[in-house]
């Protein structure tokens, strides 16, 4: 991020968001909205002390709610920009009028109460969509009691507790600050289920392989167990990875948990989680005592993903994620030219995946750069203007809005960049005004005769 920022051709816009979007390839209109800091970027030098003096405090979305952050913050630790953000809706000063401890200490008069956000208008010839996905949320899952007993955590949150720069500073704890003996990691939490998600989320098996790795090498005594359903190591270097962490002492039970309780039967159990499970290895139903579960939960579209494809005019699929124009043959881009999508907005994929299809997409925005200029498809529709009554019906039911009304003529318009074809607007058309090229009543027929010749 931070060579991105510092690159000349590259203009990073942070702590904004897309307002709207028109236009076609080539021509994109993009509205975004920055949205205030109140924190002059000119001046900030990043040192932290309006953090260090702010009283207020709050729950951290970086850190899954398993720690806290200051009412002036930086979101993430390494944030590019390194500038701080003052949330607005917790601010003593924006609710009662009082405090400004941040402005009082901050050398560089950097905290700015008066700033306003900034409507940006942008002239571009192609995006490229990577929003990322969201956290499943397991609490629905109540028989692993997520929310109900303090030591059953998320792998997001577990990851957050296991870095150095998180909120126990790398420390592996329990809710009370001990060290845990015994520690559960359940797979496949949301994922292949057909009360949640049917799919893989793909990344959940070897983050899981990780965890592991990671209480061995923090906790060397710790009793370990991993419950699976399959493990689906299928990258390059992770098979050997498994077979490490079996060399470790890591024990894989292969049989999805079915519940979490803290009700004991044997004096081992007292006080502490109790994960009931069968292994279908061996054919029996097991009870494992434990001090902490980690629920390897799956990824999921993100919260706003249908109102994003709405804005970009591109198409979700079953699962929530967006739809690329074929999963073979064009994975990169979508049904509108111009618009194409790279990681896990457009299904759950790992790391190196990533990499690969944002690659891609950057190469072919570069392709059609170089090119100059843009090949469409010649099946488009065409509006007949001297048939055309102007009742505006193929307008609103145009999928990819690429009709337009004409107020001189009285007759409505199609832009041919926009139009992918589909025969909405013919097959409705109380007129008969519209046609599709390559499609009209005429070569149908021809194309018949030429069959039963």
């Amino acid at each position: 991020m931070a060579s991105v920022r510092s690159h000349e051709n590259i203009e990073m816009m942070t702590y904004s968001e897309v307002m709207e979007v028109s236009g076609y390839v080539g021509n994109f209109k993009v509205k975004i909205r920055k949205k205030p800091r109140y924190v002059d970027e000119s001046k900030c030098t990043g040192c932290g002390t309006c953090q260090d003096k702010c009283p207020m405090k709050a729950s951290s979305e970086f850190d899954f709610g398993i720690g806290t952050r200051k009412v002036i913050y930086t979101p993430f630790p390494q944030a590019v920009p390194n500038i701080p953000v003052i949330d607005r809706e917790l601010c003593t000063y924006f609710l009662k009028g009082k405090c400004k401890a941040c402005e009082k200490f901050c050398e560089a008069k950097a905290i700015d109460f008066e700033q306003t956000e900034k409507v940006i208008d942008l002239d571009v010839g192609s995006i490229i969509i990577a929003t990322g996905f969201d956290s499943f949320d397991p609490s629905p899952m109540s028989q692993f009691g997520y929310g109900r007993y303090d030591n059953v955590i998320t792998g997001f949150q577990f990851e957050r507790m296991s870095s150095a720069s998180g909120p126990t500073a790398g420390k592996i704890v329990l809710k009370d600050g001990t060290e845990p003996r015994s520690i559960a990691i359940l797979h496949c939490i949301g994922s292949r289920d057909l009360n949640y998600h049917e799919y893989c989320s793909r990344v959940c098996c070897m983050y899981s392989l990780k965890f592991a790795h990671l209480i061995r090498e923090k906790i060397h005594d710790a009793e370990i167990y991993d419950l699976y359903i399959d493990l689906r190591c299928f990258g390059k270097g992770y098979e050997e990875f498994y077979n490490r962490l079996q060399e470790e002492g890591v024990n894989f039970i292969r049989g999805r948990a079915g519940e979490v309780t803290d009700v004991a039967e044997t004096p081992e159990e007292k006080g502490r989680l109790v994960v009931l499970c069968e292994d279908t290895l061996i054919g029996r139903q097991r009870r494992l005592p434990v001090d902490m579960v980690i629920l390897s939960n799956a990824l999921e579209p993100r919260a706003d993903a249908n109102e994003v494809a709405k804005l970009f005019s591109i198409s979700r699929s079953r699962d929530g994620f967006f739809l690329e124009k074929h999963p073979k043959l064009d994975p990169i881009a979508t049904t509108t030219d111009g618009v194409f999508v790279a990681g896990c907005c457009q299904g759950p994929k790992d790391i190196p995946d990533t990499v690969a299809q944002a690659s891609a997409a950057a190469a072919r925005v570069m392709a059609m750069i170089c090119k100059g200029s843009v090949e469409i498809e010649a099946a488009t529709a065409v509006i007949e203007e001297e048939f055309c009554s102007g009742c505006k019906t193929c307008i609103s039911l145009c999928p990819y809005s690429a009709i337009s009304f004409n107020e001189d003529k009285k007759v409505s318009v199609i832009n041919e960049a926009l139009c992918k074809g589909c025969g909405t607007c013919a097959a409705t058309c109380p007129s008969g005004a519209i046609t599709s090229r390559h499609f009209t009543a005429e070569q149908i027929m021809a194309q018949l005769e030429g069959v039963m010749v």
